[in-house]
């Protein structure tokens, strides 16, 4: 991967002629990857584009969610190599390049029988300060240089202390890696030129893919979820972006189980054929939540690319 150097980098939003173009995801936990935007980036993969997957933490507090593994007594005496070995599997199956920030994973306390939350546990990811954690990204970031980050909302798609966190490293890294007066050390000032927050869990699917799961007479594991929405007037607008991936959903599928101790393969999640999800809801979606570059959307209200604005002629693509 040969890069340009400082001197010759160009305004955001302006990639040359001939370079690749180049996307990072920053994720809070192996597997996040493959659960999160996976089909958005087997496509861009497959049109050459670079990305770079960056995991936080290395997954060490999560459960073993996999009733096969629950009781495999190497697993559970070995997870943080087990999910390591399962995110290199997954990142074959991707095709991307990967990085770990190799902080530690914070884990997400239940409360005990009175009601009572235990604290976070000491140096872990989300108790750590914010740049502290920062530097690393900001260093990849400037040695990646990606014209695209996609992360978590502020609520971090769901509140696990990591996510939060994974969204509050972000933006900090996305502000700073193009100061020259931030994080010195770290390298050449890069500016991204677009950031998106998943939008992987929306009413609007929700909806879609629960109505397939019936029409197909199976129980759908999204009932009791859309029974409790409180729809938000803000919701409707986070919606930006739609990226068709829908070929690559086998690919997704592929990489979720390669983290087997998260993912029971013969789960309810699984049951509806990809196919029938490519008819009802064949994209990935966004929200932009920074750019540089102008908006383009098309005539549905929507952009349809995470480069869309930043493309040259050269890497025109069809959806």
């Amino acid at each position: 991967m040969t890069l340009p150097t400082a001197a010759d980098l160009p305004r955001p939003g302006e990639p040359r002629p001939g370079e690749a173009l180049r996307l990072m995801a920053v994720h809070a936990h192996p597997d996040d990857e493959s659960s999160k935007g996976a089909a958005t980036m087997a496509r861009y993969v497959s049109e050459g584009v670079e990305v770079l997957v960056v995991s936080c933490t290395g997954g060490e507090l999560g459960d073993v969610l996999n009733p096969a593994l629950a009781h495999d007594e190497h697993v559970m005496a070995n997870i943080a190599e087990v999910r390591r070995a399962e995110m290199a599997e997954a990142v074959q199956i991707l095709g991307v390049q990967h990085a770990w920030l190799g902080f530690h994973d914070s884990g997400l306390p239940e409360p005990d029988e009175n009601g009572v939350t235990p604290p976070l546990p000491e140096g872990c990811f989300a108790l750590l300060p914010l740049d502290e954690v920062t530097e690393p990204l900001v260093r990849l970031v400037r040695e990646f240089r990606p014209h695209v980050m996609t992360t978590y909302d502020e609520n971090g798609g769901y509140p696990h202390p990591d996510h939060i966190r994974t969204h509050e490293v972000s933006m900090r890294a996305f502000e700073a890696a193009g100061d020259p007066e931030q994080f010195p050390g770290t390298g050449d000032p890069w500016r991204p030129s677009k950031l998106y927050y998943h939008l992987t869990f929306h009413k609007k699917r929700l909806v879609a893919l629960h109505e397939a799961c019936l029409a197909e007479g199976m129980e759908s594991p999204f009932g009791d979820w859309l029974a409790t929405w409180e729809d938000k007037p803000e919701d409707e607008a986070r919606l930006t972006t739609r990226v068709p991936c829908g070929e690559f959903f086998e690919v997704r599928d592929a990489a979720l189980k390669a983290h087997a101790t998260q993912v029971d393969p013969d789960g309810r999640w699984f049951h509806l054929s990809t196919d029938t999800q490519r008819l009802v809801w064949p994209t990935e979606d966004y929200q932009l939540a920074r750019s540089l570059v102008p908006d383009v959307r098309g005539a549905d209200g929507y952009e349809d690319d995470l480069f869309a604005g930043l493309r040259v002629p050269a890497q025109s693509v069809s959806a």
